[in-house]
């Protein structure tokens, strides 16, 4: 007696399984909120910009007038000190106002809840505490920040004409110099915050190539008059 064999056949859904293989090999999208970057990248790029844009003017506006190599530094060296104090105080009153106005907001809060009634566990009260606290401003954070980031871009122009006498020579360095670095700074910023490169870079120098050029225009101005 022989046995049947009998084969059978079980159907595959093909469309599922390459749906799946699909689905697994699909890149895993970038989730990542860079709006919450905004503060501290604004900050940062600002104050970098402004210590390397103020510093160099001030330079180009002294050479305008005077070609000497210490005038010209004992110039940039005193923006460099007097903005990056500027910029701490600044930055710190204003900070420190956004960390009352918040308390202040956070007491009324509070008050609030027990006119109504609401009650919290001590426990959940501790961790929303802590949380709170996390997320509050830090004044002298911000303003060390802000005075570091201003000192960064600063030294740029410093050290670009500390070590150059000839004046056409060193006028051009300090240029070419400060060009470099405001490119930097506006790809750096571009690609942090996700922004178009090209357009942030030239923004960022154009801006400081109009502010250098006033500040020089002007000083020869005056300084050829006379005044």
């Amino acid at each position: 007696m022989e046995a049947n064999n009998h084969k059978f056949t079980i159907p595959l859904n093909d469309d599922v399984e390459q749906q799946t293989t699909t689905l697994e090999l699909e890149p895993k999208k970038d989730m990542t909120d860079y709006s919450k970057r905004s503060q501290w990248l604004r900050a940062a790029v600002l104050g970098a910009n402004d210590g390397l844009v103020s510093t160099a003017s001030l330079m180009m506006g002294v050479g305008a007038v005077k070609t000497d190599i210490k005038a010209m530094i004992l110039t940039g060296f005193a923006g460099l000190v007097a903005g990056a104090c500027s910029m701490a105080i600044g930055e710190f009153v204003s900070v420190y106002s956004q960390l009352d106005i918040e308390l202040a907001q956070m007491k009324r809060d509070k008050q609030q809840q027990q006119q109504r009634g609401i009650t919290t566990s001590p426990s959940s009260e501790s961790e929303e505490g802590e949380k709170e606290s996390e997320n509050l401003p830090n004044p002298l954070q911000a303003a060390a920040a802000s005075a570091l980031a201003f000192s960064a871009g600063a030294i740029v122009p410093l050290l670009a004409a500390s070590f150059i006498r000839e004046y056409k020579v060193r006028v051009g360095v300090l240029v070419a110099a400060v060009t470099l670095a405001l490119i930097v700074f506006g790809w750096l910023g571009a690609v942090l915050g996700k922004t178009p490169v090209v357009r942030s870079s030239v923004r960022v120098l154009l801006g400081g190539w109009l502010a250098m050029a006033i500040t020089f225009g002007l000083t020869k101005l005056i300084g050829s008059s006379g005044l």
